[in-house]
Formats: C-alpha cells, structure tokens, sequence
C-alpha cells in the first residue's frame, strides 16, 4: 500500500483564473511629483550614506575605503552573492514548480530576479516583488488559491530561517554560548520577538483553511457584524493554507528547504566576507546577529528601503561595540553586492519575463484555436 504523504489538496483551476489575456505585468506608476521627491531622498541617503558617514567615523585618512579593500575578499563576496541567490532561485523551483509545469528553471531565475527589480521599486519588504512573483506564476497557468498558498509558504519557510537565527544566536551570545558580547536590548530582545512570531505561526496553523466558508451561516444569519467577521477571517485562514502547506514540505525535507539555509547563509557569508576586507572581523554569531537585526530596517517605509538596512545593521553592530570605522565599510560594500548589483542582471530579468510569459500566452492559443475549430 503506498502511504506517501501528499502536499496539501488546492483548489482545482479555474479557467478565467488560469487564462486572463487581460491581466497586465505589474508596473510602477511613477508621476512627476513622485519621481522628483523619490529621487532626491535617494540622491541624499546615498550622499549620507556614501560621503558623510565615513567622514563622521573618520575614515577619510584611514585607507578603508569601500573601493580599497581587499581585492581576494571583495571577489569571495561576489562569488557568495551568486550563491546567495542560486539558493534562492533553487527554493522557488523546489515550493513553486512540479513535475510538467511550463516554468523551468530559466523562467524561476527569470521570475526571482525580475521580482528583485520590482522590490527596489517598493518598501515593506517587497511588494513589489510577490505581485510580480503572483502575477507571472498566475500567466503560467496556477490558479490563483494555489498562487496565494505557495507564496504564503514560500515566505513562511523563507523567514522561518531568519526567526531561528535570531533565536539561537541571540540566546547563545546573551548566555556565553557562543563567542562575542551579549547585551540584552540586542540579543535576548530579538530573540524573545522571534519566539512569539513562531508561536503566533504555529497557533493560526490550527485555524481551519476554510473557517470563512463555515462561517457562511453564520454571516447570514447575524446580520453586518456576522458578515464583517467572516470576512476578517479570510487573513488567518489564508495564512493557515500556507503554513500547512510549509509544514508539509518540512515533513517531506523537502531538498527545496536548503534553498533558503542558502539564501541566508551565503548573504551573511557576503557580509563576513567585506568585513575581512576592511580588518579584522567580529565573531560569527556576532556577525549573524547584527544581519538579521538590521535587516529588520527593511520594513521601514523608505523608497526600496534605500537607508534602512544600511542604518539598521550600522547600528546593530555598533551596539555590539564592533569599530565603527570597520562597520561602516563593511556594511556599504555588503550592500553593493547584495542591493545594488543584483539590480542589473533583475532588470534585464524583468524583460525577459515579459517575452516568456507572451510566449506562454501564444502557446495557450495555438492549442485552443484547434479546440475552437473543431466545436
């Protein structure tokens, strides 16, 4: 008898959900007034950022420039942000695409690095990137209850990484466990943040994923309130679907999981790297700790989080007492590689895409003008 677990069951596809010709590539509306503002806070955090900065700490004279580091370690960062994001890409073909569907592995690099463009383009943390990430999984034929379920998941498995770090290593350098100072705001803080998100998680795993549909009754029969709190419940049993269906992939150890140990993993590893190339670097956990407590300024609402991050792990690691003469460096060459870079090859990503999913589009005609035909 075969007792393989399958993946949570999905909502067969609908054909106006599949086959949309109408719905457009996500765009970014950009007015005079817009752009000009949008500009001018870009030009002056870069300017703070890239010029004034370093002269506050003092690095006018001490060779430690982002452009003078060490040339071997700078080329180790840029090999760890290739790694970086094949891990990435690898998660997305692993929770994304099975077995038959048109997006191969071309379109998944297409559809990461075209969503990455897109995020610079917004904050929050991405918006930009999963309505374009929606949008092309929704042209390549998944139904939009399986788009909305996998994203979910996909995001889930993405920042279950991210809580785990902040767990352990905020908890192992508070309690001397692991080598490099602990001060409580910055490390048993985050921590204690991260274990009540991973509570709240597993607890709306228990919501049903169709409570809005038992609640139908109800809304009918006790009047707007009832009606109001269906459809409040939409949000916790959404998150419930693609929680169940992360966990699934957990029980699987699904290969996919390592996709996003090494998105994670070699981006700290890209920051590990360009503090070598500045002196002498703090201890791993340290490291680790102060990446994902200033990527925290990601969801600060600045134009691409432009400044956020930058700011938010300049001052994680001055917290840590790490030399703000070394940080500064370290950080702004971290997120040349990791931020800005990437944007060129996202960018002729986003193109790209287009032309895939209009061959996607020609593909679905030239299989339905026989159907057409023959009725």
């Amino acid at each position: 008898m075969d007792t393989k677990v399958q993946p949570p069951e999905v909502d067969p596809p609908h054909p106006e959900e599949e086959h949309d010709p109408d719905e457009a590539m996500p765009r970014v509306e950009v007015t005079r007034r817009s752009l000009v503002v949008g500009g001018f806070f870009i030009v002056s955090a870069l300017a703070f950022l890239y010029f004034v900065l370093p002269q506050l700490a003092d690095l006018k004279d001490s060779g430690r420039r982002v452009g003078e580091g060490n040339r071997w370690w700078l080329a180790a960062a840029f090999l760890f942000t290739l790694a970086s994001f094949g891990g990435y890409v690898m998660m997305f073909q692993g929770i994304f695409v099975r077995a038959g569907s048109r997006v191969d592995w071309r379109a998944s690099y297409q559809i990461t690095m075209a969503g990455l463009a897109a995020t610079r383009l917004f904050a929050a943390g991405g918006a930009g990137g999963i309505a374009l990430t929606a949008w092309a999984l929704r042209r390549s034929g998944m139904p939009r209850r399986t788009v909305a379920d996998k994203t979910l998941a996909f995001l889930i498995l993405t920042y279950a990484v991210y809580m785990a770090a902040l767990v352990v290593c905020g908890f192992g350098l508070y309690y001397g466990l692991l080598p490099g100072p602990g001060p409580f705001a910055i490390t048993v803080v985050p921590a204690i943040f991260a274990l009540i998100v991973i509570a709240l998680a597993l607890g709306l795993s228990r919501v049903p994923p169709d409570l809005q549909g038992r609640l139908e009754g109800f809304a009918r029969r006790g009047g707007r309130l009832a009606r109001f709190a269906q459809a409040l419940s939409n949000a916790p049993a959404a998150f419930s679907a693609g929680m169940r269906e992360s966990l699934w992939h957990v029980r699987e150890r699904d290969p996919a999981l390592l996709g996003a140990i090494a998105y994670w993993g070699f981006n700290v590893a890209v920051l590990w790297a360009c503090f070598h190339a500045f002196g002498e670097p703090p201890p791993l956990a340290v490291i680790i700790m102060g990446y994902f407590v200033g990527f925290l300024g990601n969801l600060l609402p600045l134009p691409g989080g432009i400044g956020g991050v930058d700011g938010g792990m300049i001052g994680a690691f001055a917290a840590f007492g790490v030399d703000f003469s070394l940080i500064v460096p370290a950080v702004l060459a971290y997120r040349i590689f990791t931020f800005w870079l990437p944007t060129i090859p996202g960018a002729i990503a986003y193109f790209q895409l287009r032309r895939t999913v209009a061959r996607w589009r020609e593909e679905r005609r030239a299989r339905e003008l026989p159907a057409a035909a023959s009725a």
